[in-house]
């Protein structure tokens, strides 16, 4: 209980309580229609983002900055070092042509050398348009060409391959570098002979409307757009996140901030979270898988206290638990503590916010005795030291935002698209407030149309598409952003996102349902591995779901049946349909019985990027889903 503890006191503090106010507009009728937050970190009129290794080296050039995991240990990086060694590669870039306003594309996975390019890349006057590492020779081929970057750097030889086998037909193929076949080294060694002066000249003519980066979006419904940011749009999202957020971590907590980034780098998310954390000097790892079973001994290695990741990760950390627990035979012991959880991180928060008067004695001995039991192995499986998480990329289920509160975890959910470099709303440290995405980060406003559409204005909106005015006309007007993403504001400001504007699902009975809400229930209930809500001019609505391959494998084991159980069995038998059932009896709780499921098919095989059912991103390519799986779709309204 530690945090709570820690959260009151803290709400205590006049100066930490204010710093996430807002301005709240009504309409005519008193309905919340948007709300405003000001900025709490001054915007940047000069320099740029590429100033700042240099500014930390020369007033801590001691200070560690990040960890690099080499011989086994994670070994520490100081300011001095780190920005000595952006210079050397910034030297290398330029000995090798690089001229200012170029772009150099990055296809690799979250680790160190990607930062270190990041900031050269800035140093050197250039542009970074970041490549998903599992990107087709034909998607690399899009982004090469269209942003017209004339050197690639890559982490693995397959990587490289795929690189040369995309560009291969155009008239000039960019110079390739590989981090695997050190490429800093190379770079480093190019640039031997140039002066350090000649970064500091490149490095002095960037300004904050100069180009940071070239972000493309992941291609849910078409070719990837390239967002424009700014140094001054990341800016305004890092500065005033770490402002927002960091005082009060380190005023509750007491604890040197650290954090083991495993976002990737080439979605804007992990990018500005890693420039909030060198601007806030919280120590950063890195680390290149998001798979839970890959990360979770690096948590344990790392014990870093703050984690941002996406609701897939917290799923899985969840059901991990309760199949620990039921190889152990206590799986209903599992679910006990589960709806214990829920209850008292609801009654709790009731309290923590002035609307209740909290757990009582039962309540709170029940969570004592599942700290004992399970609770506390959650927060061991994350490292022991975390005490915060941030979740982004899709709406986290209410229930597992509390499952992890009343372990000890407050998760804090935010919201946000490439083009409003990462988060525009986040829950405020000292206002959680689970089914939310908050409140608008401070420099930022968010209004909803008379539609429903999410819009959003600041300094974190982009200024364009890349050679696409058509595309910039239709989402940018009078310096508002249409996001469309389809949401309401509550009675304090605070953001819930109910579906995507475009994906809204009119049944043939008028009915219009928001796929989103079920989807995100679903997918948080083992043994659902992925799955999608169809209905559009249907009689009702129905669901296909994909098993997931570990929730399978220990179902199996658990009931004593063959491992090598084909597929084509399980989805007919009986007992896991009537697993599944749970799982969609939980997310039709969330809706009225008009917008519920009413039939499922299970599926073979799963939603994956390498398939191109999900991006790079792991957002879900809808029609493409639909489409492979037409002939199943048919299937449940012939029933």
């Amino acid at each position: 209980m530690g945090v709570r503890r820690d959260l009151k006191r803290a709400r205590q503090r006049t100066d930490l309580a204010a710093r996430g106010s807002v301005e709240i507009v009504r309409d005519a009728t008193g309905a919340v229609r948007e709300v405003r937050a000001a900025p709490l970190a001054p915007p940047l009129t000069d320099g740029s983002l590429a100033d700042l290794p240099f500014t930390h080296a020369a007033e801590t050039p001691d200070a560690v900055l990040l960890r690099r995991r080499t011989e086994g240990a994670w070994r520490p990086v100081t300011a001095a070092a780190f920005a000595a060694e952006a210079t050397a590669v910034a030297k290398g870039l330029i000995a090798a042509g690089l001229e200012p306003g170029g772009r150099v594309a990055v296809m690799s996975r979250t680790r160190y050398e990607w930062t270190v390019l990041d900031f050269a890349i800035w140093a050197a006057g250039g542009q970074s348009v970041p490549v998903y590492p599992t990107s087709s020779a034909e998607q690399v081929e899009w982004i090469v060409r269209d942003s017209g970057a004339r050197y690639v750097v890559t982490e693995t030889a397959e990587n490289t391959a795929t690189v040369t086998t995309g560009t291969a037909h155009h008239p000039q193929p960019p110079h390739l570098w590989e981090l695997d076949a050190d490429a800093l080294a190379h770079l480093t060694a190019l640039g031997r002979d140039l002066a350090d002066d000649e970064v500091a000249k490149r490095r002095a003519a960037v300004t904050p409307d100069t180009i940071a980066t070239l972000c493309y979006t992941s291609g849910t419904t078409g070719q990837p757009k390239g967002c424009v940011l700014t140094h001054a749009n990341l800016h305004a999202e890092a500065a005033n996140t770490v402002e927002l957020l960091h005082p009060v971590f380190q005023a509750v907590t007491g604890q040197t901030a650290s954090i083991l980034l495993f976002l990737p780098l080439a979605h804007i998310l992990g990018r500005t979270l890693q420039l909030a954390c060198l601007m806030g000097r919280i120590e950063i790892g890195h680390f290149p898988s998001v798979k839970p079973d890959e990360l979770r001994p690096a948590l344990k290695e790392f014990r870093p206290t703050v984690l941002v990741g996406v609701p897939y990760l917290f799923e899985k950390i969840h059901d991990t638990g309760r199949a620990t627990a039921e190889k152990i035979g206590r799986g209903a012991s599992f679910d006990r503590a589960e709806r214990v959880a829920v209850r008292f991180g609801e009654a709790y928060l009731r309290k923590f916010l002035g609307t209740g008067k909290g757990p009582g004695p039962g309540l709170y001995a029940a969570w004592a005795l599942y700290d004992l039991l399970v609770y506390r192995r959650i927060r061991k499986e994350l490292g022991g030291r975390l005490r915060y998480a941030m979740s982004g990329g899709s709406p986290l289920d209410r229930n597992l935002n509390l499952f992890f509160h009343a372990a000890g975890i407050v998760v804090y959910e935010g919201y946000g698209l490439t083009e409003t470099s990462a988060a525009a709303t986040i829950v405020p440290p000292l206002g959680p407030r689970p089914g939310t995405v908050g409140l608008p980060i401070p420099g930022v406003s968010v209004r909803i149309a008379d539609d429903g559409e999410v819009l959003i204005k600041g300094g974190v909106v982009f200024g364009s598409y890349w050679n696409n005015p058509a595309a910039t006309g239709a989402v940018l007007a009078d310096d508002w952003f249409a996001s469309g993403d389809l949401g309401s504001l509550d009675e304090d400001g605070y953001l819930t996102i109910t579906g995507r504007k475009k994906d809204i699902i009119i049944t043939s009975g008028g009915k219009n349902v928001s796929p989103a809400v079920l989807e995100d229930r679903l997918r948080s209930r083992s043994p659902v591995g992925q799955c999608v809500v169809v209905g559009d001019n249907r009689p009702f609505v129905a669901a296909l779901i994909t098993l997931d391959p570990e929730a399978v494998a220990h179902w199996l084991a658990v009931r004593k049946l063959p491992a090598d159980t084909p597929l084509s069995e399980l989805v007919r038998d009986e007992r896991l349909r009537a697993e599944v059932q749970k799982a969609v009896d939980y997310a039709n709780e969330a809706v009225s019985r008009a917008e519920s499921i009413r039939a499922f098919a299970l599926v073979e095989g799963e939603f994956t990027e390498e398939n191109g059912l999900l991006t790079p991103s792991l957002k879900m390519k809808r029609h493409a889903v639909t489409a492979a799986y037409a002939e199943q779709i048919e299937a449940l309204y012939r029933k």
